[in-house]
């Protein structure tokens, strides 16, 4: 039995990546003053900052049910059976449209939530493929994805509080008053949505406190772990790739001997963040 592995944008695999994995990869909708766009498709991400930048209105989308039927049963001519991986249902209604479609599939599409976006949604994409190229059906990898959910901590900063304002997720008061005092704040994700973990002054305070809790992750609650049992995924929504190649080189030195790579966080996270945020998140490796 053949089962393939689906996944959405916001798992930063797409393009030639995806292709090369033989990962089939649902491209997340981003709205610029009533126009629609696909990431990696029709927009780039320096193409979207500059929206952002000129105060343009961008607002985030999940996926419409014709896009996610038509590459279900474009997948399911060379499949027997679908995994489908899409952001947390605590981000996102994604996951309960996917639910609902896969009803019409006859036990042929199981739908995981193991609580990921971004750096963390990527290991779990990774592992369903092992486990898939591994001979387990949809139904087991689904059950291991969701038995690992927890197991996986995302800090992240952002260089202004505007982008939460205009995507609702902060009023337009706290907005103003952060940026006065020149608070940042440090988010952390545990499986559902960002909670505050700091507020911090300063843009680079901020960073540091990421790298902080980072390190106090590993110590603490990944402590019963071997390095090679970790990866740390690096993220940002860097303007400058210098920026991006320092701060993966930043998260290096603090959990030294563990694996790390960097993703640019998806536009639809991005939607919120904006430009020059920062952040990562350490996970189980998908090897182990």
């Amino acid at each position: 039995m053949k089962t393939a592995v689906v996944t959405d944008s916001n798992s930063g695999i797409f393009g030639e990546e995806a292709r090369s994995l033989g990962i089939h990869v649902i491209p997340m909708p981003v709205i610029i003053e009533d126009h629609t766009f696909f990431e990696n498709e029709d927009i780039t991400h320096s193409q979207f900052f500059e929206a952002q930048l000129a105060d343009r209105k961008v607002t985030s989308s999940q996926p419409s049910p014709g896009t996610v039927i038509d590459l279900w049963e474009l997948v399911l001519d060379t499949a027997d059976e679908i995994i489908y991986i899409p952001m947390s249902s605590g981000l996102s209604g994604s996951y309960q449209s996917a639910i609902m479609l896969a009803d019409d599939f006859d036990g042929k599409v199981e739908v995981a939530d193991n609580h990921r976006v971004s750096v963390t949604q990527r290991q779990s994409v990774l592992l369903a493929l092992r486990l898939a190229s591994e001979g387990f059906s949809a139904a087991q990898i689904k059950q291991r994805l969701e038995a690992d959910a927890l197991k996986s901590c995302i800090y992240l900063t952002v260089e202004s509080l505007e982008y939460f304002k205009r995507s609702g997720r902060i009023t337009p008061a706290a907005a103003m008053l952060g940026g006065l005092l020149n608070i940042k704040p440090v988010l952390v994700n545990r499986g559902d949505k960002f909670d505050t973990f700091q507020k911090i002054r300063g843009v680079e305070k901020s960073r540091a406190a990421v790298l902080e809790a980072i390190k106090a992750e590993r110590e603490k609650n990944f402590g019963e772990y071997s390095d090679d049992q970790l990866i740390v995924g690096c993220a940002g929504s860097f303007l400058d790739e210098e920026d991006a190649r320092n701060w993966e080189k930043q998260i290096q030195e603090v959990v030294p001997g563990i694996e790390t790579y960097y993703d640019p966080l998806s536009l639809s996270v991005c939607c919120h963040t904006g430009p020059n945020a920062a952040g990562a998140g350490i996970m189980l490796h998908p090897d182990f």
